[in-house]
Order: structure tokens, then C-alpha cells, then sequence
């Protein structure tokens, strides 16, 4: 189990006071069922139709830290950059060849300003850290990349203006985390399923609820 002296329901009470978002309005269309489904299948009562976030970026403190697990989409990186740059640098979090029951822990720290990455396998060993010098906590946003894109939480910076990054608050045991659904085909709409993360980020006045970790990683699993 990964070791550190704030445990995940500390780290989600810190940020839930320092970033929040509203409805998206309007609503994105969800081809399909996938995405309805992987949610049901990670115990969360969710509509994927009518409870989208409308999180395009995210202000948080310099000194804020958090993880990220994806469902292990083969080849399709999750990661962060500078939002108020006209071409920002990509800051790969959960690379492409992560798999599934791998977790990123990222944190911030200025001096200089910079994020760090650790990665992490199932059984919890580590598999390296890198640091990204420049990334800036107070104006980010997420980005996906496979084999198309890379694609935004900024729908502007995406083909067409097209909203490529579903946002949703986590329900039940995973309050006070965000998902992130994906879409990586080209061209508009689609099932957004094709890689889904999950981040301790807290993006809505929620209460939240307590989990141990032991129970989150079997569930998204």
C-alpha cells in the first residue's frame, strides 16, 4: 500500500474546499451504454446524459497533491497542462503504458514551481517519478492522448470547439473524487469511454464520504 503521511479521505477534504464546478450547460450527448455501464460496474450512481461538470479548468493551491487512476486504456496518456498558455507543454501523469490497477501520486511544490509525478504498479511498488518544472497548479487543465488528439478539458482547444472530456462528480464511496470520461475518436459526440480517470479532485460542494484504500483499488479493478 502506497505510504504517506496524508491518507486519501485527508487529501479529499483539502481540496474539496478549493475547487468546485457547476452544471454544464448544455449537456453533452453520451452515445451508447459504456460509459453508463463502467460506472454501474464501480458502484456509482451517476447520469451520464444530465450530470456532466462544467469543468474546463482548475484553480488549486501551489502546494496541492493528488492521485489519478485510470481504467487502463491501452496507449492513451492522462496527464495535466498550463491552461493560459496558447501552446502548452504536456504533462503526462498516467502514461499510456499504464495498466490497469496502476495509480499516479502528483504533487505540487513551488521554488521552483514544479509537479511531481509518481507512478505506481498493482501491488503498490514504485515504477519512477518525473518532474515537470513550469507546471503551474493555479490555472490547469487535464488532457488525454492516444493515437488522435491530444484532446482538452478546454473544449476550445479541441477540433470544432467539441467537449472531448466529460467531467462527473464520484458518488457514494468515491464523494469527493472526479471522474474524467474520454473520448479519443475524431470528430464530434461519441460514448467517451475509451479512457475514464479517476482523480481525488473535489469539484462540487459535496460532503464526503470515508473509504479505505483497500476498497477503492478492488473497485477499480
Amino acid at each position: 500500500m502506497l505510504k504517506r503521511l496524508l491518507s486519501a479521505v485527508s487529501l479529499m477534504i483539502l481540496m474539496s474546499a478549493t475547487a468546485h464546478a457547476a452544471a454544464r450547460s448544455p449537456q453533452v450527448p453520451v452515445s451508447g451504454t459504456a460509459l453508463a455501464t463502467f460506472f454501474a460496474s464501480q458502484g456509482q450512481t451517476i447520469d451520464v446524459n444530465n450530470q456532466q461538470l462544467d469543468l474546463q479548468t482548475i484553480s488549486l493551491p501551489m502546494t496541492t497533491s493528488f492521485e489519478v487512476h485510470t481504467s487502463g486504456a491501452g496507449g492513451v496518456a492522462f496527464g495535466s497542462y498550463n491552461a493560459p498558455l496558447a501552446t502548452p507543454p504536456l504533462y503526462p501523469i498516467a502514461p499510456g503504458a499504464t495498466l490497469t490497477g496502476w495509480f499516479a501520486a502528483a504533487s505540487f511544490r513551488s521554488a521552483p514551481m514544479r509537479m511531481v509525478v509518481n507512478l505506481f504498479d498493482a501491488t503498490d511498488a514504485i515504477q519512477g517519478t518525473t518532474t515537470y518544472v513550469g507546471a503551474d497548479p493555479t490555472s490547469l487543465g487535464f488532457y488525454d492522448q492516444g493515437s488522435t488528439g491530444p484532446f482538452y478539458t478546454q473544449d476550445a482547444r479541441n477540433p470544432g470547439g467539441e467537449a472531448k472530456i466529460l467531467a462527473y462528480n464520484g458518488t457514494g464511496s468515491l464523494t469527493g473524487w472526479t471522474w474524467f470520461a474520454c473520448e479519443t475518436g475524431a470528430g464530434p459526440g461519441g460514448d467517451y469511454a475509451d479512457l475514464i480517470a479517476l482523480v481525488n479532485l473535489s469539484l462540487a460542494p459535496t460532503p464526503v464520504l470515508q473509504t479505505n484504500w483497500g476498497t477503492l483499488k478492488q473497485r477499480f479493478r
